[in-house]
């Protein structure tokens, strides 16, 4: 097979999210790790690795694999039953993973998050730079929800939102749901021979959503209600979304080959899309002055570090959006501040090498990085 003739092509992409499902990762009728499976994924994973692409992996299955551990019964388990075996699962799954990139010389970290993590801010911020870093060194970051302590009222309750999520906090350029379907029809294929594949969704329109099973239908849980969800988080955030079917193995080569998937276009960049996010949908809290050195920094694309910002004026946190104003009083742009404003009016005007020194701890070296600024004009 070939790829569709205006289809994207997995090489175009530079930073890619690989969401993996318990019902692809585990043999749920014995309660194990589906060895094969992952070591072909991994295969995957290296041939995008060798060209440079940056991957990280949402992947599910700590509470298949736990629960199978525990003795726990078939059916559905209490919330504190889920949470124990998540505790077991958790490591089980993050040695399997990082056993199996390991065979391709690959560096594995785990990393558990709640939605707090990718809702409020400085956690936001936290989450990233990890994430980032993670990347920087060319480690496979594998993330999971961290459901020893979600509860149900709070969770995200699926994985193709919390990989969607993750997707735009890291600026990924592509998102891969993996699923038991090889993406997205005019209506359930099982039940509707006339059924057709759509291979491009260029917009996810109110007829889009109801094909996979509407606002309010029952089956709005799960299945792929939640990944046209995911998709409009992705695809808002400029993160293009790809649904294939991952059942057999080498997924992501058989989607190079040309199987068939379901591609949900972004009309933005992830860059672009999050200045647009930084400029015009948070409500600044304060406001950093900097002096004429730094406004030439800026210009010239540099992060705004603690040295060069004159004045701090306002009650913020970190995490908090700020304006960033020259001295002459010309608004430059909005970023996000990584000191809260006690700490941030101590460091103001101080090498990054002092903030130790200053406020007892390591912090950031930038008082606001460049991929959290939106300069006017941009």
């Amino acid at each position: 097979m070939t790829p569709l003739p205006g289809t994207p092509a997995l090489d175009q992409f530079r930073r890619v999210v690989l969401k993996v499902g318990s019902a692809l990762l585990v043999d749920r009728a014995r309660g194990r790790l589906r060895h094969a499976w992952l070591a072909a994924l991994a295969e995957d994973i290296a041939d995008l690795h060798a060209r440079g692409v940056d991957v990280l992996v949402v992947s599910s299955g700590s509470i298949a694999l736990g629960r199978t551990v525990l003795g726990f019964p078939a059916g559905a388990l209490r919330l504190e039953e889920s949470q124990a075996a998540a505790a077991v699962g958790q490591i089980a799954l993050a040695r399997h993973w990082s056993e199996a990139l390991a065979h391709h010389g690959i560096a594995a970290g785990q990393i558990l998050v709640t939605p707090h993590d990718t809702e409020e801010r400085r956690r936001y911020l936290n989450a990233r730079a990890t994430t980032l870093k993670l990347l920087e060194v060319r480690a496979v970051p594998v993330v999971n929800e961290n459901d020893t302590v979600a509860t149900s009222e709070i969770r995200y309750g699926d994985n193709d939102r919390l990989a969607a999520r993750v997707a735009t906090m890291i600026g990924a350029d592509l998102l891969v749901l993996f699923s038991d379907i090889d993406g997205l029809y005019t209506a359930p294929p099982a039940s509707d021979p006339s059924a057709r594949h759509l291979p491009v969704i260029e917009r996810i329109t109110p007829e889009i959503e109801a094909m996979a099973g509407g606002p309010a239908s029952d089956l709005s849980r799960g299945g792929m209600r939640t990944k046209i969800e995911a998709g409009k988080i992705a695809t808002g955030g400029g993160t293009h979304m790809l649904i294939a079917d991952g059942r057999g193995k080498n997924p992501l080569r058989a989607v190079t080959a040309g199987a068939r998937a379901s591609w949900f276009l972004s009309g933005s960049t992830p860059t672009a899309a999050r200045k647009t996010w930084i400029a015009g949908s948070l409500e600044p809290r304060g406001v950093l002055t900097i002096d004429a050195g730094a406004e030439r920094a800026l210009a010239g694309g540099a992060s705004l570090l603690p040295v060069g910002v004159a004045r701090i004026d306002g009650a913020f946190a970190r995490g908090d959006a700020v304006i960033i104003r020259s001295i002459g009083g010309h608004v430059l742009g909005r970023g996000l501040v990584a000191y809260d404003s006690d700490d941030a009016a101590r460091i103001a005007g101080r090498s990054s090498r002092e903030i130790e020194g200053v406020l007892g701890y390591p912090g950031r070296a930038e008082m606001v990085h460049r991929d959290d600024m939106a300069l006017i004009g941009e």
